[in-house]
């Protein structure tokens, strides 16, 4: 198994406040995987120290098989990064701002056009200045600046901020970059948006990852939520837990007492309220 990002005993420190504290994560290469967690878990804090942004006060972080510390420009190239608190020069024109960043990561923006066809960015808006955009149209111009140059290793932080749902074509954009052999790491708040997209997630606590997962394999686990509705009206709803089979012979044995019966899968919000118990999350 190839890793695209090898991160152990990680901690940073802000003065006496430990935001991240023996932080452990492993990204395959070529895989989506959802990095989850509340305000202020450390999930920003651990992706600047990925891409070399801050150091750290210990630990170890590889990325694309080599040191983040000391690669240089050679690593940098083949990142695309898009920060949470994104920032652009205002004076510039779309086009401008885009050709610039192009320039500075050295490599051609050949993904520029279809970037900007699966967020809807209107073309001739590429002619106005910065200063002009609403904030959606800021945050398309700050992911196709992230995704143009075709990087390895993709890293978002809260890419769909903003974004209306015309704009969501990105999600379907992060795995069609995966089934060509690409890596992506994106934070998220919005948990439909990792059911649609991950491979895996990892949830983040306290500066720590305390669940690291295929999202596949935990749909598979959770319980299920049941509702059945009987002819006389009256209704019941629960989880289950277990195989299906015991609980649909008991129901099967109803017999006319029945009248529908629901039973799908939790969310991914079911995750945070068993594993993670943190009131702050919201999905």
């Amino acid at each position: 198994m190839t890793l695209a990002i090898e991160v152990r005993g990680l901690e940073v420190r802000y003065g006496s406040h430990v935001a991240v504290s023996g932080l452990d994560l492993e990204v395959r290469a070529g895989e989506v995987f959802g990095f989850l967690g509340p305000n202020g878990a450390g999930k920003t804090t651990t992706i600047r120290a990925l891409l070399d942004l801050l150091r750290p006060d210990r630990g170890r972080v590889e990325v694309l098989g080599e040191p983040v510390r000391g690669a240089g420009g050679r690593l940098r190239e083949r990142l695309g990064f898009l920060p949470g608190d994104l920032a652009l020069f205002p004076s510039l024109r779309g086009s401008e701002t885009l050709d610039f960043f192009a320039r500075l990561y050295r490599r051609p923006p050949r993904r520029r056009d279809e970037v900007l066809d699966a967020l809807g960015f209107p073309r001739e808006a590429l002619r106005r200045r910065i200063r002009t955009y609403s904030t959606g149209m800021r945050q398309m111009i700050g992911i196709t600046v992230a995704m143009q140059h075709d990087p390895d290793l993709l890293v978002l932080d809260e890419p769909t901020t903003g974004l209306d749902p015309r704009a969501r074509g990105l999600l379907e954009l992060l795995r069609v970059r995966a089934d060509e052999g690409r890596t992506v790491l994106f934070s998220s708040h919005v948990l439909a948006e990792v059911e649609r997209s991950a491979d895996r997630l990892g949830l983040v606590k306290g500066g720590r990852v305390h669940l690291t997962e295929e999202v596949a394999s935990l749909r598979e686990r959770l319980p299920k939520r049941v509702r059945v509705r009987r002819r006389d009206g009256s209704e019941e709803q629960f989880l289950h837990e277990g195989e299906l089979a015991p609980l649909l012979a008991r129901l099967a044995a109803e017999g006319e007492a029945l009248a529908d019966l629901e039973v799908r899968p939790v969310d991914l919000a079911e995750i945070f309220r068993r594993e993670i118990r943190d009131e702050e999350f919201r999905a």
